[in-house]
């Protein structure tokens, strides 16, 4: 470090007053943003968790669906048709829906159904007890083993419960790579289980997922699917489906953008004061320093070493609290949704930066207007 960073350095942390400050100002703004983006990101990650853990390639799909959840179901004719499209290696039915669940104890609890193809069980999840055969037997359901297990009285292999006047019985305890949005156990079944066991309209099927042989088949399949007024969406594009639903036609969206947006101004105001001031009670050293021959290059250096030391020391707590707040969220709450990624921290830091160039900005205009005559008039 040359001795003019050496200078600036001792001079911003021996005011330890406006060091700490300024510091608490950006780790609560980095704080905040980095929570509310992560709290973002794990919601759209649990969202489109039935996509993830089924894993088919293509979701066929009326046009009005918009996420998981909100499903319309679909006639025979969607499945046959898709069987019969050139590119086509496989298509299956797949149920999901929702039910009421009666407990051993008498307590009721809502859950989703997830009904399989009876052929092949496309898109079962992996058994962490049982076996994937039981599952034909009579009555028998999979269980998820997720942050909602509890909520089913944690059940073992054998258990029974009842749902919609039908026994139900535990034959796997499973696991999937990610756990729903709305704090809902998933049960597995095979397709015919789940639209016998559970009322719904003429049509069952809520999703068609297809299996294209290669690549170069998908547009085709997709315009084959279109011409019957339905949609055929890959993995990715169901995925950016519900998190544009999510975003912008939910008010989460608006909420999170806005509460980010406070959190900057709320570090920029508070950095970009408490530095002005800073520079203020240090403004006579600095022209001291410009007396003795120190260029105004060199004295801006020093104010953008000092603006983005502390931005980073900030910007390293902030993210370290938030990180720490959110582990303990989780052990508290396994179902809490929310997920640091690279992206958040990559934007937090270019939201530092920005709060680091304004700072030093203010303290650079007001360095280069003292004149050394006004510092040693006196």
């Amino acid at each position: 470090m040359s001795g003019i960073y050496r200078i600036a350095l001792k001079l911003l942390v021996n005011d330890k007053s406006k060091f700490t400050a300024l510091l608490v100002g950006i780790t609560f703004a980095v704080f905040l943003m980095v929570m509310m983006m992560s709290m973002f990101s794990g919601i759209l990650s649990k969202s489109c968790a039935p996509v993830y853990n089924i894993g088919a390639r293509i979701w066929v799909m009326d046009p009005a669906v918009n996420n998981t959840v909100s499903s319309i179901p679909m006639p025979d004719y969607v499945l046959s048709t898709a069987r019969s499209i050139n590119g086509v290696k496989y298509a299956v039915p797949l149920y999901y829906g929702g039910a009421q669940v009666k407990l051993r104890n008498g307590n009721f609890q809502g859950v989703t159904v997830i009904g399989l193809d009876d052929a092949t069980l496309f898109g079962r999840p992996e058994l962490l007890e049982g076996k994937i055969e039981d599952i034909f037997a009579e009555n028998a359901f999979l269980i998820v083993k997720d942050a909602e297990f509890n909520k089913l009285e944690n059940p073992k292999l054998g258990s029974e419960f009842e749902i919609n006047d039908n026994r139900g019985l535990v034959v796997g305890i499973a696991k999937v790579a990610s756990s729903g949005l709305f704090g809902v156990p998933t049960l597995y079944t095979t397709f015919n289980r789940a639209i016998t066991y559970i009322p719904s309209t003429r049509f069952t099927t809520s999703y068609v997922l297809i299996e294209p042989k290669s690549e170069t088949d998908i547009p085709r399949i997709q315009r084959e699917i279109a011409k019957l007024g339905y949609q055929a969406l890959t993995r990715e594009q169901f995925v950016k489906k519900i998190s544009d639903f999510y975003t912008f036609k939910t008010g989460m969206g608006m909420n999170i953008l806005l509460m980010t947006t406070i959190s900057f101004i709320v570090g920029l105001s508070i950095s970009g004061q408490t530095f002005y001031t800073f520079i203020l009670e240090n403004l006579e050293k600095f022209g001291a320093m410009k007396a003795i021959g120190a260029k105004g290059r060199e004295l801006i250096s020093m104010i953008m070493f000092q603006a983005f030391f502390t931005s980073l020391i900030g910007y390293g707590l902030g993210v370290g609290a938030a990180s720490s707040f959110m582990m303990l969220a989780k052990l508290r709450m396994p179902d809490y949704a929310a997920q640091i990624t690279f992206t958040i921290l990559a934007f937090a830091l270019v939201m530092v930066t920005i709060i680091a160039g304004v700072s030093s900005y203010i303290g650079v205009r007001k360095v280069l207007q003292i004149q050394p005559f006004d510092i040693f008039r006196g």
